[in-house]
């Protein structure tokens, strides 16, 4: 385990490293095959899950049976901490996108926790305002953007949070699937990847699989405004 990565966590923030150290040590390491779902929407929520290594996405699914990808998490970061301040059945699916490593707190845990450390409950609610926000972006993106501009700005945010530089741009490692893409920008497979097909005959990216590599950044940049 990468002590490191989890206590970078807001779980984490403001407490000293051996009280960091200690909570550590009393949450429970939960590796995650890739495609298995650690909760579904609708079940009641007492747990909250720091990510020590993999990535994570948070789902919904319509009536219809359509899904729509609210978020790829990776490493550090927290879901399912809406549950401890607003306790009630889950908002979204969270399933591996890759193999992963979860490290899990119980609610009463946690409230303990808070208890003892109280400056803790300020970071956990800077991060749900971070998601919040985030979620603002993306509802207005589907309203003022079109595709190739949304596909434009995941893949600038992706490669903020999973990119490695590499010799000729920024190797982001997504591990999405085609379908899975679509669904994070809202958007049908086909027109994704026609937008996609568009950037890399610009010379913009250059697909691998799923990774992607952003060889003009600026030209995203400005795609995605």
């Amino acid at each position: 385990m990468d002590d490191d990565v989890v206590l970078a966590a807001p779980l984490f923030a403001a407490i000293d490293t051996e009280a960091a150290h200690a909570l550590l040590g009393s949450m429970k390491r939960v590796p995650l095959p890739r495609g298995r779902a650690i909760f579904g929407e609708g079940e009641p929520g007492d747990r909250l899950y720091v990510i020590g290594s993999g990535k994570v996405k948070l789902g919904r699914r319509s009536i219809d049976g359509r899904e729509n990808l609210l978020a790829v998490l990776g490493p550090a970061e927290m879901f399912g901490e809406l549950s401890l301040f607003d306790p009630g059945p889950r908002t979204a699916t969270a399933s591996a996108v890759s193999d992963a490593v979860l490290y899990e707190l119980g609610h009463a845990d946690l409230i303990a926790w808070l208890e003892e450390h109280p400056a803790v409950a300020k970071h956990l609610l800077e991060a749900l305002a971070r998601r919040l926000r985030r979620t603002n972006e993306a509802l207005a993106d589907l309203v003022f953007s079109d595709v190739p501009g949304r596909v434009a700005k995941a893949l600038l945010d992706l490669s903020r949070r999973f990119g490695e530089p590499i010799e000729d741009g920024l190797r982001v490692a997504h591990d999405l699937t085609q379908e899975e893409l679509a669904q994070l920008v809202g958007a049908s497979r086909e027109t994704v990847n026609k937008a996609l097909a568009d950037f890399a005959g610009r010379g913009w990216v250059r697909r691998e699989g799923r990774a992607i590599v952003l060889l003009d950044v600026a030209r995203l940049e400005r795609r995605a405004r």
